[in-house]
């Protein structure tokens, strides 16, 4: 995973929580790292997974509640660094289309080395979207938040519905999103 996500996760700990929260997560002996992650590394998801297991275990909160809320949160944070990805955009669904053929293309310039999942989309219908995720990692919960917090910028509000297809080899979601307003 690029360094860039870990920095940013660990921004919201300390925005959403404390810097004592953070530091405790951070503390953790199992980590690659050591608690040390920077923008521009690029770190093995397993990090990821512990410190967020961790911060449930500190704040109380489900696992996948504080997946969804760092993706929402990710989301307005990348596209305040790179406003340029949803110009000519005018909404959740136009956004979301294009993800593989024009956002990753983009990401993958700036971190030529990010393994990315990837994203096939269908519209069904004008104000619906049929989305698939596949990954070698277990983030739908973030790409769901990421698909949340795509539906704040733009001021929509969206219905998700999603279903699991994860095999030994990939992690597979399908969402189902609606826009209502």
């Amino acid at each position: 995973m690029i360094g860039v996500v870990y920095t940013t996760f660990m921004d919201m700990v300390a925005e959403r929580f404390s810097d004592e929260v953070l530091d405790e997560i951070l503390d953790d002996p199992g980590l690659s790292t050591g608690g040390a992650f920077t923008s521009v590394g690029y770190y093995g998801h397993t990090d990821m997974i512990k410190l967020v297991v961790r911060l449930s275990q500190i704040t109380k909160l489900p696992v996948d509640t504080l997946i969804e809320a760092f993706g929402e949160h990710l989301f307005g944070v990348l596209f305040g660094k790179y406003p340029t990805l949803a110009e000519g955009r005018s909404s959740s669904m136009e956004l979301l289309e294009v993800v593989d053929t024009a956002i990753h293309v983009e990401v993958l310039k700036l971190y030529p080395n990010a393994e990315l999942p990837e994203f096939r989309c269908e519209r069904l219908e004008p104000s619906v979207l049929h989305m698939e995720y596949r990954s070698k990692r277990p983030f739908s919960r973030l790409a769901l938040g990421l698909i949340q917090g795509c539906a704040k910028h733009y001021g929509e509000t969206l219905e998700i519905s999603h279903e699991s297809f994860d095999s030994e080899e990939q992690y597979e979601t399908h969402f189902t999103i609606k826009r209502i307003q």
